[in-house]
């Protein structure tokens, strides 16, 4: 994708105007292309027609926008890339791994392993893509505090040792995974790699995830570029905040919103989109399991992929895949242990 350009070449932009959208993240045309009116006139301090128009001239300008052919949908997606869980049964049930220009959603009950599956594709995305990586970083949105660097070294140094030295290999660290100097640099590497941020309400988490994009566009030509957007949990201060159903209607506008700007990291910057999600029990469920996801439709359509986790014996978690665009619901045992997402 381009880096900035002169926007004031867009009909209806003047300097000012320009700036405006610069201070808020659409300084390349592809991202004013996937913008809505409402969204850039409230931005730009501009009438809606007019944003229109500018949005009109930004497609054109960026080559989006318009139809394909399924031979040219096959070619873009083979720039798609899978984000390996590095547990065999669950990435082949999910056809490789998790995609990027994709979210995908995780529910489950509290202590099912909700944050421990976004800590271990924390880790996995930076390794080398023939490791089961994407040689990426990861943007957290943290706002159950639930975010432990402590945990991420758990889980680097509990993968196998060939993969810790194509690790250090890949970041031209010298000395192998006994030295304790070398894995101090590596361990220090992949921290380095994780940028967090604590969100304290709503409106904060919503202002991370329009500052997710700026910093992916800052890091797109790095050696490491963002290939992981994680938030944990995506509905929590959505939950707390909108009380009662008179609340309903304005928590899931703003939870719409959100979820799309999310996806536009994604597919802009070919990330890989990871939001868990809090459940509630359904009272009308005589037979079967009572638990569901809150966030409605809303969520329910705009989520790519659907996990859900639930406990099993030990330290055993069902992983089940509920839904997906081209991919058959499936089931896969996993364990949580002190070194991270094993295999059963």
């Amino acid at each position: 994708m381009a880096g900035p350009v002169d926007l004031e070449n867009l009909p209806g932009v003047g300097p000012a105007t320009a700036e405006k959208l610069k201070e808020n993240g659409y300084d390349s045309y592809q991202g004013i292309a996937v913008a809505s009116p409402g969204e850039l006139s409230n931005t730009a301090d501009v009438g809606e027609s007019t944003a229109h128009d500018i949005i009109q001239a930004a497609r054109e300008a960026a080559d989006i926008g318009g139809f394909e052919t399924g031979s040219q949908v096959l070619q873009r997606r083979e720039r798609i890339g899978k984000l390996e869980w590095l547990i065999p049964e669950i990435d082949e049930m999910l056809g490789g791994g998790v995609e990027t220009q994709s979210i995908t959603e995780v529910y489950g009950e509290f202590g099912s392993g909700k944050s421990q599956i976004t800590h271990q594709l924390s880790v996995n995305v930076q390794l080398p893509p023939e490791q089961g990586g994407l040689g990426g970083s990861t943007i957290f949105i943290d706002t159950e505090d639930t975010f432990r660097p402590e945990r991420i070294e758990e889980m680097l140094f509990g993968l196998d040792d060939d993969v810790l030295q194509a690790a250090m290999d890949d970041r031209e660290i010298e000395g192998t995974p006994d030295d304790e100097a070398a894995r101090e640099e590596l361990l220090q590497s992949f921290l380095d790699k994780i940028h967090v941020a604590k969100a304290f309400n709503s409106n904060h988490q919503i202002l991370l995830a329009e500052k997710a994009q700026e910093i992916a566009r800052d890091h797109e030509e790095d050696e490491y570029p963002v290939r992981l957007l994680c938030v944990d949990s995506l509905t929590a201060h959505f939950r707390a905040e909108y009380v009662g159903r008179g609340e309903l209607a304005p928590r899931q506008q703003k939870l719409n919103k959100h979820l799309h700007d999310l996806d536009r990291v994604g597919n802009l910057y070919n990330a890989a989109v990871v939001v868990t999600n809090q459940v509630q029990s359904n009272p009308d469920a005589f037979f079967g399991d009572p638990t569901k996801p809150i966030g409605g439709n809303i969520l329910g359509h705009k989520s790519t992929f659907r996990m859900y986790l639930r406990k099993s014996k030990g330290n055993k978690r069902i992983v089940k895949l509920v839904d997906a665009p081209n991919l058959p619901d499936g089931e896969a045992v996993m364990r949580v242990t002190g070194e991270g997402l094993k295999p059963e």
